[in-house]
């Protein structure tokens, strides 16, 4: 699975996350791949996908397709969005906007297949 989390080294929550998602990539190498953008340091590489707030999560499976959380999950950690891509309405990314915990991030990262 992928997790990408858009933000800016400027926010306070972003902040915060940091060094969680440094630790979740560091345990979870070969299992999952977890990373922070600088979404206004690196403008011009985040401008491709449609982050409406900071901190904003990218959520993706192992097999590619956006990641739908389970109801245990999406009853657990509010936030999520669907973002349907045009003019198909597809769902093309799955969205978690605001900050995650490490134990949201484990859930998240469990319902998604790793262990």
């Amino acid at each position: 699975p992928i997790i990408v989390t858009y933000s800016s080294d400027k926010c306070i929550h972003s902040q915060e996350m940091i060094s969680v998602l440094e630790k979740l990539n560091t345990e979870m190498h070969g299992k999952a791949f977890i990373k922070y953008m600088d979404a206004v340091k690196y403008y011009d590489a985040a401008c491709n996908v449609p982050v409406r707030e900071l901190p904003t999560q990218v959520l993706i499976n192992p097999d590619g397709t956006p990641y739908i959380p389970s109801a245990d999950v999406a009853g657990q950690i509010g936030g999520f969005t669907i973002y349907p891509g045009e003019p198909t309405g597809e769902h093309v990314f799955t969205f978690h906007e605001g900050s995650l915990t490490e134990d949201q991030l484990r859930l998240i990262l469990a319902d998604m297949g790793v262990k």
